[in-house]
């Protein structure tokens, strides 16, 4: 079961989802994660660091995690 991200604005990036995740540990390090390691969105392979990433969309990292992307708003109607 993917880790819950929840997020207060529109969306968020996939260099900030990797920090938030602390898999990197500042958002320069983002390009080189993502030149070495797979990332998907959706299930579709993902390489651009300002990925936008909306509520609803998973992203999965083979040997790090899954996440799935939850609008705050929606965590208060829970």
């Amino acid at each position: 079961m993917p880790e819950k991200v929840y997020i207060e604005t529109d969306y968020m990036t996939l260099s900030q989802l990797l920090k938030y995740a602390g898999i990197i540990g500042t958002g320069g390090q983002a390009k080189w994660f993502l030149s070495e390691y797979i990332v998907y969105v959706d299930g579709e392979l993902e390489e651009r660091r300002g990925r936008k990433l909306y509520p609803g969309q998973r992203i999965d990292i083979p040997d790090e995690g899954s996440y799935l992307i939850v609008s705050q708003d929606d965590a208060h109607e829970a």
